[in-house]
């Protein structure tokens, strides 16, 4: 009664779950539900008593494959708008005819799991238990599309670092030539950290030079443009003006950055 009832709850979560990575929109929520899907199927072959599988499913596919799935997208970039060009010729009718030998498959699979006689459990691991019967099937009858599985999944990997790869159109910067750039420009130190005070936290209150003048930088300028809006100043009348003048500069920065944007869009087009 309970592995009854267990099998249709993961059978509708499962099913589910497929579904929902099938249709979701965004790869992120898909590669969860596949997540689901492979948990399910590690709970049915614990209660169809074979431990092995359920965690070799749990620490093989749902541990290591859904790690790779998830690197591939964080790789490619999960923002990125999907371009509707083709780029390789004849790509449509080679997926149709993979999507028809995948629909055939499964119709065959469905078939023979309906149709033909159940071996049973002790049949199945007759060859002396759950791990040698497996290792057996795996390398002699199923060894080849074991090998095409783990060649996939090297070509997923190799295919993510093709494209999430970009070229550069200038030299990158080494150590040196930023240390160089830093040192000749107009602030060869690093910026003065946030003043700090016992009774509040101080990190939109600017620090304090050793000749007691205000050192506006060491307030982040989008915290500055915040408390500005929201009216969250000091009551010291140097210190707010500190704030407010870190504040104009993050708005000229964003505006110059638009304007070269703007210009830079200009231009391509």
């Amino acid at each position: 009664m309970g592995e009854t009832i267990t099998f249709w709850v993961l059978a509708v979560v499962s099913v589910g779950a497929a579904l929902g990575m099938v249709f979701n929109r965004k790869a992120v929520y898909s590669a969860l539900m596949l997540g689901t899907v492979m948990l399910c199927l590690a709970v049915l072959y614990a209660v169809q008593d074979a431990p092995f599988l359920a965690a070799v499913q749990i620490i093989v596919y749902t541990g290591a494959i859904m790690m790779l799935f998830l690197f591939v997208l964080m790789l490619v970039g999960v923002d990125s708008s999907d371009s509707f060009v083709e780029t390789l010729k004849g790509q449509r009718f080679w997926a149709s005819i993979a999507a028809l030998g995948f629909v055939t498959l499964i119709v065959l699979a469905v078939g023979n799991a309906v149709f033909a006689d159940p071996a049973g459990l002790a049949q199945a691991t007759a060859q002396g238990g759950y791990i040698r019967s497996i290792a057996l099937l795996l390398f002699t009858k199923y060894v080849f599309a074991f090998e095409i599985t783990s060649a996939l999944l090297i070509t997923a990997a190799l295919g993510a670092m093709v494209l999430a790869h970009r070229e550069q159109l200038t030299e990158k910067a080494t150590q040196k030539d930023l240390s160089r750039a830093r040192f000749l420009g107009d602030r060869p130190s690093p910026l003065p950290g946030p003043g700090t005070y016992a009774r509040n936290n101080a990190i939109d209150m600017p620090a304090l030079l050793p000749d007691g003048s205000v050192a506006e930088t060491s307030v982040n300028r989008y915290i500055a443009r915040y408390d500005v809006e929201h009216g969250h100043l000091p009551e010291d009348p140097k210190l707010a003006a500190a704030i407010k003048h870190r504040a104009d500069d993050e708005g000229s920065e964003s505006g110059d950055a638009e304007s070269n944007a703007d210009e830079s869009n200009g231009v391509t087009k």
